[in-house]
């Protein structure tokens, strides 16, 4: 799990001596990578494996291969400490493709940011903020400019997050905030923290009792913790095999790694599971398996000991599911000694968590040999349009929509939203040129940009889970300048879209529903107007794109 400290840059820190620095990096690797020896109050007295968990059963022997296309409907992640921030990027950066992940030990997406000293404060112990609230909209700047897949195909994921009380290296508040990243963009989470595990993957086959925190960091807590994520993720789940009856398959990973594995801090071979019913054409899941760090299979001998008894491959069996195994490997030097999956931007790999990152697109790869689709998806054509300043403002209104009238304070504060000093509550209205959507192509998806200027309370909470919608218009909703009338006026598709809560930066919306992409005009002018669902109950507002207009995205093919 834990990175190593690369190089500094000189003008960071000068050495004072030739030697100095390396000296340094050595003595934080030795730091950082201690050999792990259980205290006799942590770990009881030595007793045979077979005495504490269930032994893998006859695990298959590796045979050599290639991956090749299999029937796959769905496609999960999962993975411990470094490998479950991986997973959570594969999630999170092809949300369109991953349906759902399981993570033990680790936190929320790009928690580290490019950047050690936060991976190593903030992202495993606690002693930094790890700005959450940052993160969530980076997450969504991210998927905004394409950068990630839509946040929109999270909601609704499931996502099992474990956790033990025992874990001394990604400590419980790392942990509840990923429970918390998932749960602001709307997916289903499963928390497990009923146990006093350590650091390590929880599985039936563990040698490890569960508290400690030691080689090979798969530990048994009496629970089949399989079972329960896969429960999750899949809503059902058939009871194991008693033993793996498919073929492990041991590929070339550099087939999938732009300048070879090396580079990468790859290993050069990865392993897939494949139970007979996907080998003879049953329709299969998928489930992407990611070790954690000093648990790959070139890591000093450590083997397949995380194949074999990770307690998938039993699951695979009896609920047609084939398992992915990808392979990280230490670096020869500080950046990444330890065979960590890339979570904090090591080998200069600043686009680790998105898309573009080098390990994600190797995954990536695999996972579209295994689908039959060789080849990335298309980049969806797009067009960004900005409102139109001069058809563009606000109206007030009694919470009945009496008394209507244009808002005056568009040109020092920005377009109101939500209940104002005055009790009445405010709807922005925007108009956009739809006109320059390309003639003969089909609009895929749409969504709005804004951000934030100002603003006095929570008008999401005004009341509990108010939400804000986005209407949109056919035309204008009566003529394109705005007017008192427009409060109220009937729309094309009202609530076709909405935006959660946010307290500064942009926010972008939900995409548009289909009924709103079809709402668009083609030929002319569309209008959009932006409303609380519920009237605030007391005094809580925003203004929104004081000195920026409000952005309509709209992708086609």
């Amino acid at each position: 799990m834990r990175p190593t400290r690369p190089n500094r840059p000189a003008r960071l820190r000068r050495p004072r001596g030739p030697g100095r620095l390396t000296a340094f990096l050595l003595f934080a690797a030795t730091a950082l990578f201690p050999v792990a020896t259980p205290s006799a109050a942590a770990e009881p007295a030595a007793v045979p494996v077979a005495a504490t968990a269930a032994s893998p059963a006859a695990a298959p022997v590796p045979v050599p291969g290639q991956l090749q296309p299999y029937d796959v409907d769905a496609v999960y992640s999962a993975g411990i400490s470094s490998g479950g921030y991986m997973a959570t990027q594969l999630h999170v950066a092809y949300s369109g493709t991953f349906s759902g992940s399981a993570v033990f030990a680790s936190g929320p997406y790009n928690c580290a940011q490019n950047t050690l000293s936060t991976a190593l404060n903030a992202c495993m112990n606690t002693v930094q903020d790890l700005q959450l609230a940052q993160l969530e909209q980076t997450t969504r700047n991210w998927s905004t400019q394409g950068l990630v897949d839509p946040v929109a195909n999270l909601s609704g994921d499931p996502v099992y997050v474990f956790s033990g009380s025992g874990d001394s290296t990604v400590k419980r508040p790392v942990a509840d905030a990923l429970a918390d990243y998932y749960g602001r963009f709307g997916a289903r989470v499963r928390y497990d923290r009923s146990t006093a595990a350590g650091h390590a993957w929880i599985s039936p086959l563990g040698p490890n009792s569960c508290t400690v925190t030691q080689s090979p960091y798969i530990n048994n807590c009496g629970i089949d913790a399989e079972r329960d994520l896969l429960g999750h993720l899949r809503g059902s789940v058939a009871a194991p095999s008693a033993t793996p009856g498919g073929t492990l398959i041991r590929f070339d990973q550099n087939a999938y790694a732009p300048g070879g594995t090396a580079a990468l801090s790859l290993g050069a071979e990865g392993f897939v599971y494949v139970p007979k019913s996907c080998s003879d054409g049953a329709t299969c899941s998928l489930m992407v398996a990611l070790h954690g760090c000093k648990q790959g299979y070139t890591y000093q001998g450590f083997g397949t000991q995380f194949v074999d008894r990770a307690y998938l491959n039993e699951y695979a069996d009896t609920n047609d599911m084939i398992v992915l195994y990808p392979q990280a490997a230490a670096t020869g030097t500080l950046e990444n000694p330890n065979g960590c999956w890339n979570w904090w931007g090591y080998l200069g790999d600043s686009a680790y968590a998105r898309h573009g990152g080098k390990q994600i697109e190797a995954i990536m790869g695999m996972v579209r040999a295994l689908r039959g689709d060789s080849t990335p998806p298309p980049v969806a054509d797009r067009v960004t349009l900005s409102s139109v300043d001069a058809q563009d403002g606000y109206v007030k209104a009694a919470a009945d929509g009496t008394g209507a009238a244009v808002g005056p304070l568009e040109d020092s504060y920005g377009l109101a939203l939500g209940r104002g000093t005055d009790a009445n509550v405010n709807r922005t209205l925007l108009s956009f040129d739809t006109s320059r959507i390309p003639a003969g192509k089909e609009i895929t998806r749409a969504y709005l940009t804004v951000a934030r200027s100002s603003g006095v309370g929570d008008p999401w909470s005004s009341p509990a889970g108010n939400r804000l919608l986005v209407d949109v218009r056919t035309g204008c909703f009566g003529g394109c300048a705005v007017e008192p009338a427009d409060w109220s006026a009937a729309a094309t598709v009202a609530g076709g879209a909405g935006f959660t809560a946010f307290s500064s930066g942009s926010a972008t919306s939900t995409d548009l529903s289909a009924a709103a992409l079809a709402a668009l005009d083609r030929s002319g002018t569309t209008q959009v107007r932006l409303r609380f669902e519920s009237a605030p109950t007391s005094t809580a507002y925003l203004f929104v794109n004081r000195d920026t207009p409000v952005t309509l995205t709209v992708e086609y093919r």
